[in-house]
């Protein structure tokens, strides 16, 4: 009997596997991969890489956009936060037009998404009218059209006028003209209308029928079964308009003619930044303030996503 002591060295090291080689058929395939993918590589490094690099260096210097930068090291930013009240009257009207947008466009799309599924006929028709706001609303034509019909002698104006009440325009008043542009953004409930819907027809129809066996009430079933199952989406949702809000421009634009008035009510912090960058050829500052911007952001969505673990839950959660 031959046992493994009496095979030789030499032949126990050749019969070892050869480590595996990557084979001629699988280079090709990634070849091919990396050919399809090149566009929006390109695309990602020359049309957003590159310009954000070149951001943040600007956001260093001082420069006028028609002269060659000239480095300032931190002033800009020093300047934004300890110099410039008008930036922080940005900072104050974009934060209420956050918190006055958004959970009044959650809630308006999630009753319209409540009222579309339960219709038996013409859903889609519905469903498509709604959700147009979406499509048109973030155009200069509508802002306009909004304008006018906010304005001292406008629709709005004219109607309240009809019951007592007599305002003189919301966008000549600097009390209403943040809350005339808000409208216009939950007007434009759409998008996050069209997601609570898929959402609601995901929940199992049992449950409600469970729950109605039990005599929970339409209310009980709302808050113990539709907001929990719906949770994930209203998240989604709350992240995605959180975002957005922060970046509103060209409502307020419109509203305002471009200056932020009535006594910067509406002097949205892209509107300052355009202001500062384009108007006034500031383009070092402008870039601090859009630095500055994204990391609020980042910062608002971290904390968005740090909260959920209280209030979001998913069906296998016990699962994982």
């Amino acid at each position: 009997m031959t046992t493994t002591t009496d095979i030789p060295a030499d032949a126990a090291r050749t019969e070892r596997p050869a480590p595996p080689t990557k084979q001629p058929g699988r280079l090709r395939r990634e070849g091919a991969a990396w050919v399809f993918l090149s566009p929006w590589v390109l695309g990602a490094a020359v049309l957003t890489l590159l310009p954000m690099a070149v951001s943040l260096y600007l956001s260093f210097t001082d420069y006028d956009l028609f002269n060659a930068p000239r480095w300032v090291g931190l002033r800009n930013y020093v300047q934004m936060f300890t110099e410039d009240p008008r930036y922080w009257r940005s900072v104050g009207a974009t934060l209420m037009y956050v918190v006055i947008a958004v959970p009044l466009q959650l809630a308006l799309a999630l009753a319209v998404a409540l009222a579309l599924k339960s219709m038996k006929r013409g859903k889609s028709f519905y469903r498509s009218a709604f959700y147009a706001p979406s499509l048109l609303g973030a155009s200069m034509s509508i802002a306009l059209v909004w304008r006018a019909v906010f304005n001292d002698g406008g629709t709005v104006d004219n109607l309240l006028a009809d019951v007592g009440i007599h305002t003189g325009g919301w966008v000549n008043k600097p009390g209403w003209a943040l809350l005339a542009v808000a409208l216009l953004t939950v007007w434009q409930f759409g998008a996050p209308m069209v997601i609570f819907l898929a959402g609601l027809q995901q929940i199992p129809v049992e449950l409600y029928e469970a729950a109605a066996v039990d005599g929970a009430s339409r209310r009980r079933q709302f808050v113990s079964i539709t907001l929990p199952m719906l949770s994930p989406v209203l998240f989604f949702n709350l992240v995605l308009q959180t975002i957005q809000a922060f970046q509103v421009f060209t409502p307020a634009f419109a509203v305002s003619g471009g200056k932020g008035g009535p006594a910067d009510s509406t002097l949205f912090y892209t509107l300052y930044l355009y202001d500062r960058g384009f108007v006034a050829s500031h383009m070092g500052y402008a870039s601090a303030m859009a630095w500055v911007l994204l990391i609020a952001i980042g910062a608002v969505t971290a904390v968005v996503f740090r909260t959920s673990r209280s209030w979001v839950f998913y069906a296998n959660e016990g699962e994982r």
